[in-house]
Order: C-alpha cells, then sequence, then structure tokens
C-alpha cells in the first residue's frame, strides 16, 4: 500500500528565506546614490512587499493566549492587515543604523571591510527574512513609530522587547506610555512569556523568561545606546543576524506542526 507524505499548506506558502525586497519595488532603484551615501530604499517592504504581508497574516492567524482566535486579513494601504476594528502594520526587528548621526561610525565600519556595500547588502537582505519582522497595532504614535523617535530605545529590539516585559510586570520604561494605549493588544497574550512564546522570540530571552538578552552593553535607559564603535557596531550585526537566523528556523518548526 503507497503511503503519502503529509504536505503542509503553510509551509509551502512560507518560505523563511525569501528576501522582501525582492518584490517591494524600488527598494533598491539608486539605493546608493542617494545624497548621504548611506543607503536609502525607495520603498519600505514593511509596507510594499505583498509577500510579507501575506506571511504575517499566515503566521500570526492562530489561538490567542488570552483563549481568542486571532484572524488577521490582508488589506491594502493604509490598513495592511485587520482584525475586526484594530489594524496592524509590520516592523523591521532588525536595523543597521544607517542614520546621518552615525555617519563617523558607519565610515569606520566600511574602512574596516573590503566591500562594505556588497556586505551591507547581504545583511539587508538576510534581515529582510521572516524572521527579522514582527506585528503591532497600527495608529499614530504606535510602538514601531515611538522606539524608532526614543533616544532611550533608537529602534534597539532589545531595548524594545525589555520594555514589553517590564510592561507585563508593571514596570516604568522608556515605551510605557505607548504600550498603555495599546493595552488591549498586549492583555491578548495575557503575560510576558506567552507574548514571546507566541512570537517566537524565545532566542531573545534567558530560558526562565527574566531577562531580556542585550545586543550591546550599554547603560539601560542611557541617552543614544547606539553602537561605540566598529566591534560593537559588527558584535550588534552578528546578534542581529544570528537571531533572524534561529526565528526563521523556530518559524519553519512552528509551521510544520500546524
Amino acid at each position: 500500500m503507497l503511503k503519502y507524505a503529509h504536505i503542509n499548506r503553510y509551509t509551502m506558502q512560507i518560505d523563511t528565506s525569501f528576501d522582501f525586497t525582492t518584490d517591494t519595488i524600488h527598494f533598491w532603484d539608486g539605493f546608493w546614490e542617494h545624497k548621504d551615501g548611506l543607503g536609502y530604499c525607495g520603498n519600505d517592504p514593511d509596507s510594499h512587499s505583498a509577500t510579507l504581508r501575506r506571511y504575517h497574516s499566515i503566521l500570526w492567524s492562530k489561538v490567542l493566549p488570552n483563549g481568542q482566535m486571532l484572524e488577521l486579513k490582508e488589506w491594502y494601504l493604509p490598513d495592511y492587515l485587520r482584525w475586526g476594528e484594530h489594524r496592524f502594520a509590520s516592523d523591521s526587528i532588525t536595523t543597521g543604523f544607517r542614520y546621518a548621526k552615525c555617519r563617523e561610525l558607519i565610515d569606520s565600519v566600511a574602512a574596516s571591510m573590503d566591500d562594505y556595500r556588497s556586505w551591507m547588502e547581504s545583511v539587508i537582505r538576510r534581515t529582510y527574512t521572516i524572521g527579522g519582522s514582527i506585528i503591532f497595532p497600527k495608529h499614530p504614535q504606535s510602538i514601531n513609530q515611538m522606539r524608532g523617535g526614543s533616544t532611550r530605545i533608537c529602534d534597539r529590539w532589545d531595548l524594545t522587547l525589555e520594555c514589553i516585559r517590564r510592561y507585563y510586570e508593571g514596570l516604568d520604561s522608556p515605551l510605557r506610555d505607548a504600550l498603555e494605549k495599546d493595552r488591549w493588544f498586549f492583555d491578548l497574550f495575557v503575560d510576558f512569556k506567552r507574548y514571546v512564546d507566541f512570537f517566537l522570540l524565545q532566542d531573545c530571552v534567558e530560558s526562565d523568561y527574566s531577562e531580556v538578552k542585550m545586543w550591546l552593553d550599554t547603560k539601560l535607559w542611557e541617552a543614544n545606546p547606539l553602537p561605540k564603535n566598529v566591534d560593537e557596531y559588527l558584535h550588534w550585526i552578528d546578534c542581529s543576524l544570528d537571531f533572524v537566523e534561529k526565528r526563521n528556523r523556530r518559524i519553519a518548526e512552528s509551521l510544520s506542526h500546524r
């Protein structure tokens, strides 16, 4: 009697190695030609990649820790993803700090290697896979906006997640007000552990979930907690790539069990 392998429709629909810059129109057009020379994309995959939007809708449409069923519907700008009256946006977990205020640092990084541009393009492509993305509620002054604008977070994911951990513990943080505005969202996950497990972020925390693993050794909540030198910058990138690779494996494993 012939036996047929079980085919999982979720794993067939999600390729954890897919680079979302490839279906984001104009992303690479003139990337290095912008006047600052730091690399400037024409469009952001978080809003313009149809594949990323579809992957989010598949991955996170599942039973929530509070017992509700999250059913994300793909939509179009400005809504992106919908669940009833709620709207969600995609947010990139990683960052390369290619900011004007980091120009001196980036120049030093570029001078430390033979072909910085090729290296950075590879980093961008590897981090713009599904393991490098998450969703947050979408509205003015949302979490993804505030973490980028806060001088004590500077778009760092490790510090963002520490703010979320402290929110569940009832502790203060630079993002406390922004998180409070979306209490309805965080209540869906009940506690920090279940938030981490739902979004497959286990590699960002210690095994007992009591601490967030910091990718840079900076004083908590110091102003402008950016890499200070080439070694710190490269360490940040290594941590980012390591996390994205591990999370992609977790995502693939989770889908195989659906």
